[in-house]
């Protein structure tokens, strides 16, 4: 005896499109919730993997990208330094000027009427040896010459009595020891200034009748002057970002490689530079190897010649040159970085535009598709009804 239910033709293919309206309506409901038309290689293999490339791809240079960010700001950590370092080196400028409008000046009258006596007299004039030979016979009035002949200019004269020498002179003068300055009428230093000058330039300490002005002050302003190539020195070695200082070295070795692409094959090197007081040419005024304009004077220190102070100027253009190149190279690199990291967002967001379009279901569409499938659903349901009315009928006369 069979066991198998039988069902009319119509109502065979009314329950057939009803499963094949359930299959379109789960197809349907399971894109709305993903929201992908291809979530599988099932789906569409090849729509599938070329997706899948396109993400990974995407997913390397968004990698990058920080890379990139971290070389931006490294960039920019050192145009930062060299601005900040420029402005030190303008105030270091203006310093230099202040020593050159700061006038030297030693005057004053000998205490003593000068008694002439055979001798040597030794002085220096801003750091410059000068000797005068006396003799016992000699007037005031020939040695007030013989002594502006050794010091290169009318530095000596004598005062209103014609008996005592005077010193007025827009240098420093010193002496080299107390007897010179006794055979001249002034009274003697005390205590020995040992290398004034530079080594072996010993002078004694100043007469009490003599005033100098102006050689403290630029001793101040070269101490300042010190004080700002320390400082730069140290904001050089502070204009570090994530580990790297490209201001510290001009070694081959310091050096930021910032990678563009996923093989490696587009890349930007930006070579470090050395903007120490160093690497910028500038000479420490404490320093003996300055250049030194009078012979044996390798004493900057002080700022005692206008030269030597000029020179220091000279030095500090030559570093205003070279940062402001610096600077330049670094801003060039810079607008590299950064045009590559918009290239890198817009390649992105084209990727991702394209795996999307391969994959991306039609959220409308599919909303749409979903209400009409209900609408089907519900029409098979109905005409499923009307299929199975006539053995309802078959039903009422057996009644």
């Amino acid at each position: 005896m069979s066991s198998n239910v039988t069902l009319s033709a119509a109502t065979r293919q009314n329950l057939l499109s009803l499963q094949d309206t359930a299959a379109l309506t789960s197809t349907t409901q399971n894109r709305l919730a993903t929201g992908k038309k291809v979530s599988s290689a099932l789906d569409n293999p090849v729509n599938f993997f070329t997706a899948q490339a396109l993400n990974s791809r995407t997913g390397d240079l968004g990698s990058l990208l920080d890379g990139i960010s971290n070389g931006i700001q490294t960039i920019q950590a050192a145009n930062t330094g060299i601005t900040s370092i420029q402005k030190l080196t303008d105030q270091a400028k203006s310093i230099t000027s202040q020593a050159l409008a700061t006038q030297l000046n030693t005057s004053g009258t000998a205490s003593s009427t000068f008694t002439a006596a055979a001798g040597t007299v030794s002085f220096y004039v801003n750091g410059e040896p000068k000797s005068a030979t006396l003799t016992a016979t000699d007037s005031i009035d020939t040695a007030i010459a013989t002594l502006n002949t050794a010091a290169g200019s009318t530095i000596f004269s004598k005062d209103t009595s014609g008996t005592k020498l005077v010193l007025n002179a827009s240098s420093d003068v010193e002496f080299k020891a107390a007897t010179d300055q006794a055979a001249l009428g002034f009274a003697g230093g005390t205590g020995t200034k040992a290398d004034y000058y530079g080594a072996g330039l010993d002078t004694i300490g100043k007469s009490g009748d003599l005033v100098v002005t102006g050689v403290d002050t630029r001793k101040a302003l070269a101490e300042q002057f010190n004080s700002i190539l320390t400082q730069i020195d140290q904001l050089a070695k502070d204009a570090s970002f994530n580990g790297v200082n490209l201001l510290s070295s001009d070694d081959a070795g310091n050096k930021l490689t910032i990678q563009f692409n996923e093989k490696n094959t587009a890349n930007l090197s930006v070579q470090g530079v050395d903007v120490t007081s160093t690497g910028l040419d500038l000479t420490s005024l404490n320093s003996t190897s300055g250049t030194a304009v009078v012979a044996n004077n390798t004493n900057r220190g002080n700022f005692l010649l206008d030269a030597d102070v000029k020179a220091t100027a000279k030095e500090l253009s030559g570093a205003t040159d070279s940062l402001r190149s610096k600077a330049s190279t670094f801003g060039s690199n810079l607008s590299v970085v950064q045009n590559r990291q918009d290239f890198t967002k817009h390649l992105i967001n084209v990727l991702d535009t394209g795996a999307a379009n391969l994959t991306d279901a039609n959220l409308n569409e599919e909303a749409a598709n979903s209400q009409a499938l209900t609408t089907r659903q519900s029409l098979g349901i109905s005409a499923l009804s009307l299929a199975n009315q006539a053995q309802q009928g078959v039903l009422q006369l057996l009644r």
